[in-house]
């Protein structure tokens, strides 16, 4: 197979792998109403599911980002996609938070870890020359499976009282049989090597060096954290609040909850990427840029869509706010591996990961505790201060330290 071919054959499977990582997240918070029913816990109690899902997942996602610096990426992927397929579809068989809590937010958080690192080291490495359009293409994998899966589970819901367990069931085990895919048709790309150590393997401490040594690489990490806080809280949450602020049926909130949203997402992703790859080589900062003005442009969006008198203008305002995340969202990943060796790129992911999803994590259950003491309203529009945040912290790394840190 032609190289050229071939990087195209890997971001396909790749992109199939993420699309039923990102798109299988989304089972449980298409389903959390019903899930909540069969077990008669609180909106604080069955948040927390989430919150330890995203809490272990940034706990473990740094080793599995060191690790596919030094072993094999194609193996930290097949181990990754086989674990969380498991816990996707043992969380069908779930008869309480504590088994929900072992194979969603355990089994499935700690699997999930391991894919995210190697793939985009080898898809960065493979598509050196159009790096932030492969990764917009990746995370068309995320829009995709988020959407996809959120309609089959929210129709699965409705069909019954234990319809929320079909489609762990569905997606867990077709996640099973993609792990053979990986197994006889991914490479074992090795590993891209500086220039001054060709054949040495990264080491943890030298690539914890790379990453905490440019304070653009930690102003990203913030960024992301910012940005994971209100990630989590909205796609846990959108879809109970459309059906109970709008009385939407399970099915018709899932779906709305992540259709007009991701849509947006879809086209702000490849316009922010195109924008970025056509002017890198003359403006070092502007994948920054894209990112400030994603999370800057999503704030009066958030605020729109929590107090939108209609489901039809919160539609709109979803919309909207998906286009700005998916500016942020092209070039996230691109404006990191710029200010990192490209020996440690896996190493970085996982560590920029794990700081995001672990200072993000608690997400889920704050906001599922202001659903159970506060207006729901309120809840939802408080996200904007963490886009805010996010804002400034990469405003402050594309004036202050992109240029000493550029090294791509």
């Amino acid at each position: 197979m032609k190289k050229i071919a071939y990087k195209n054959w890997a971001l396909f499977i790749l992109w199939i792998a993420f699309f039923l990582q990102q798109g299988t997240r989304q089972i449980f918070s298409a389903t959390l109403p019903q899930i909540q029913n069969s077990f008669h816990v609180s909106k604080t109690q069955i948040g927390v599911v989430a919150t330890v899902f995203t809490l272990l997942y940034g706990i473990c996602v740094p080793f599995a980002g060191i690790a596919a610096d030094i072993f094999k990426r194609k193996w930290m992927i097949v181990i990754g996609v086989g674990v969380f397929s498991f816990g996707i579809f043992f969380s069908g068989f779930a008869s309480g938070v504590g088994v929900l809590l072992i194979a969603y937010s355990i089994l499935n958080g700690c699997g999930q870890s391991f894919y995210y690192p190697s793939s985009t080291s080898i898809i960065g490495q493979l598509h050196k020359e159009s790096r932030a359009t492969a990764f917009a293409t990746l995370q068309y994998g995320l829009y995709a499976g988020i959407v996809s899966v959120s309609a089959i589970a929210g129709w699965c819901a409705d069909q019954g009282a234990d319809g929320w367990r079909m489609p762990f069931w569905i997606f867990g085990g077709v996640g099973l049989f993609w792990v053979l895919i990986l197994i006889f048709f991914l490479k074992d790309t090795p590993p891209a090597a500086s220039a001054a150590t060709s054949q040495e393997k990264a080491t943890p401490g030298e690539a914890l060096k790379a990453i905490f040594s440019k304070p653009t690489a930690i102003c990203v990490m913030l960024g992301l954290t910012m940005m994971i806080y209100v990630d989590f809280g909205f796609k846990t949450w959108m879809p109970t609040f459309l059906q109970e602020h709008f009385h939407c049926s399970l099915a018709k909130a899932a779906f709305t909850a992540v259709l007009w949203h991701y849509l947006g997402a879809f086209v702000g992703v490849m316009a922010g990427a195109h924008f970025a790859d056509k002017f890198v080589k003359k403006h070092h900062g502007v994948r920054l840029t894209t990112g400030v003005i994603g999370l800057a442009g999503g704030i009066p969006f958030i605020i729109a869509m929590a107090y939108a008198p209609s489901l039809t203008l919160c539609a709109a305002a979803m919309a909207l706010f998906g286009f700005f995340r998916g500016i942020y969202d092209s070039n996230l990943f691109a404006a990191l591996f710029d200010v990192v060796d490209a020996r440690y790129h896996a190493s970085a992911t996982g560590v920029v990961l794990a700081m995001a999803f672990v200072l993000g994590s608690a997400s889920p259950t704050v906001i599922g505790w202001m659903f159970d003491h506060m207006e729901m309203t309120f809840s939802v529009a408080s996200l904007s201060v963490f886009y805010l945040l996010g804002a400034l912290i990469l405003l402050t790394a594309r004036l202050l330290f992109i240029k000493r840190d550029y090294c791509a």
